[in-house]
């Protein structure tokens, strides 16, 4: 290859040396953003630790390189490893750090659209985007203050168009329901953001609705779902939420027919916290006998053995479990391949625990409306990543009223002619 040299330097092997600049300062700034995130996840997780007071969740080195494509060139990147003990109250299985920043599968720098949202949750100011930009993506073409301020305000009609939106022309068969608090300013204090996410009757996972209002609050709950319901919304089949969510009492009164599913990840928290440390990890095992049997007769069993074990020494803890038991093992008259998705709140958690870690170490994220947007915006993104539910052939049978035994479809009998 032919190398030119300006006079002042200014390339090198036909590469422009400010480029090479731009590129270094986006490695050392996404370097940067992945090591702060990494030590906001131990942070958080600082007092996890095992029977040894050894902690669940440390730094292990680093992954290897790989290269990142952004809007300068190609950066290498070397993202830090993080190893947690820790296992999945649901699923038994390890849990695992994934870097929100930079997803293990991804390959380029975020869109601008995908970014912009984080940076106004971080607390930056619309006059902050451009030079912040320029160092994470190389490049702000085009993006000044008074555009970036326009487009905030399109996100903000965006999500009051979301919160119109006709759903007539659409069928949830299952809803989640949560209210999730994060240090976005909204009216009050104890305000928090509803969420209702669904699974569509092709099995694909939706944003329903996502609003200002009082997690405890049944008129807030009930505020939203009569929205819902005089946009078109059927009642769900099914609907899962934490047992001390006023989302109960608003759902019987616009959706009366629909059953209720108690989430177990909230529950089993709830129940240890009224056990004595030394009996909490037996006591936690014992749990996930109920929620983890091969079917309903199994967890009912199970709930029996549990309440033979604790109800005489801690009567308040097993009552929590035997006064539910019918909203606790709803999810066993559905199809099985559908149990790991109905037995918590997971998808609505999982969604927002980047947001939370976004908004955790800001003062507030300007205007109220402003934040519920972004918020929205950052939602949008990661829905368009979320897969459907186990056999999603499945969620059309259950709408049309098929009947399940132990996770298997009943097949009806065929009707006699008269």
């Amino acid at each position: 290859m032919l190398t030119v040299v300006a006079e002042n330097g200014s390339m090198r092997d036909g590469v422009s040396l400010l480029d090479d600049v731009v590129r270094e300062g986006a490695r050392r700034m996404l370097a940067a953003a992945l090591e702060a995130e990494v030590d906001a996840y131990l942070a958080d997780l600082t007092e996890q630790r095992d029977q040894d007071g050894r902690r669940l969740v440390v730094r292990n080195g680093y992954h290897r390189p790989r290269q990142v494509a952004t809007s300068s060139g190609a950066i290498e990147v070397k993202a830090p490893r993080v190893n947690d003990k820790r296992t999945d109250p649901d699923t038994g299985e390890r849990k695992r750090f994934s870097s929100a920043i930079l997803p293990p599968w991804a390959r380029k720098s975020p869109r601008i659209a995908e970014v912009l949202p984080l940076l106004y949750l971080h607390g930056l100011s619309t006059g902050d985007f451009v030079p912040a930009l320029e160092q994470f993506l190389g490049s702000a073409a085009g993006l000044s203050p008074a555009s970036v301020t326009r487009l905030t305000v399109q996100w903000q009609a965006d999500h009051a168009a979301f919160l119109e939106r006709d759903l007539s022309e659409v069928d949830y068969v299952y809803v989640w329901a949560d209210g999730v608090h994060l240090r976005i300013r909204l009216g009050e204090g104890k305000a928090c953001v509803l969420v209702l996410i669904g699974v569509r009757a092709d099995g694909t996972k939706e944003l329903i609705a996502m609003d200002e209002g009082y997690r405890e609050s049944g008129e807030s709950w009930a505020a939203l779902l009569r929205d819902c319901a005089r946009r078109g919304m059927r009642a769900p089949v099914l609907a899962v939420g934490d047992g001390a969510l006023g989302f109960w009492n608003g759902l019987r009164e616009v959706f009366p027919d629909t059953r209720e599913q108690r989430c177990w990840v909230h529950k089993t928290a709830n129940i240890l916290d009224a056990l004595p440390k030394s009996a909490q990890p037996a006591a936690k095992k014992a749990l996930a006998e109920i929620w983890g049997a091969e079917d309903k007769d199994h967890a009912q069993a199970a709930i029996r053995a549990f309440d033979k074990a604790y109800g005489a020494k801690f009567p308040k803890a097993v009552k929590k479990v035997t006064d539910d038991e019918d909203v606790l093992l709803a999810y066993y008259d559905y199809p099985a391949e559908h149990w790991i998705h109905l037995r918590t709140t997971n998808p609505i958690e999982s969604t927002f625990a980047t947001v939370r870690l976004r908004t955790k170490v800001t003062r507030g994220a300007g205007s109220r409306a402003a934040g519920l947007a972004m918020t929205f915006k950052l939602i949008e993104s990661a829905q368009a990543r979320w897969r459907a539910v186990n056999a999603p052939q499945l969620v059309a049978l259950v709408r049309a009223g098929a009947r399940f035994e132990r996770g298997v479809l009943v097949e009806r009998e065929p009707q006699r002619a008269a």
